[in-house]
């Protein structure tokens, strides 16, 4: 990339969602860029959305349920990957209906914090619960 290129920065949004010490995490589609990865679910911000109707969107897409999104954010991080720069923004949300359906996703786990190491994540997705972890 030459050096008057800017990269692009994609703004992506995820969803913190706990149940009974447990939190919801989605595993990428096997075609996807990152395939088989881990993630807070949620996705890319479009143009004529703010995070919070993004995120709602996408839970839907992906998971076919409803979520309250919690104001403000509760973690940021930013990562840079070979063609691109995303920034993640993660919000606490809580499940208002529907029944959890991989969608657009390869599959979902609820699984508690000790676990999260059992899972390989996302690099952006993996700064982000050291970070909510306490541990960056």
């Amino acid at each position: 990339m030459a050096a008057s290129e800017a990269r692009k920065t994609i703004r992506v949004v995820g969803a913190v969602i706990e149940r009974d010490g447990r939190y919801l995490i989605t595993q990428r589609r096997p075609n996807a860029v990152l395939p088989l990865l881990w993630e807070f679910p949620g996705g890319r911000v479009e143009d004529d959305e703010d995070d919070v109707d993004a995120l709602r969107r996408e839970i839907v897409e992906r998971l076919g349920v409803s979520v309250d999104v919690s104001q403000p954010w509760i973690c940021f991080r930013t990562h840079p990957y070979e063609h691109y720069t995303v920034d993640l923004y993660l919000y606490e949300c809580t499940l208002i209906e529907g029944e959890l359906e991989p969608r657009a996703v390869h599959d979902f786990r609820w699984v508690t914090s000790e676990e999260f190491d059992e899972y390989p994540f996302t690099p952006v997705d993996e700064a982000s619960m050291n970070k909510l972890l306490g541990e960056a």
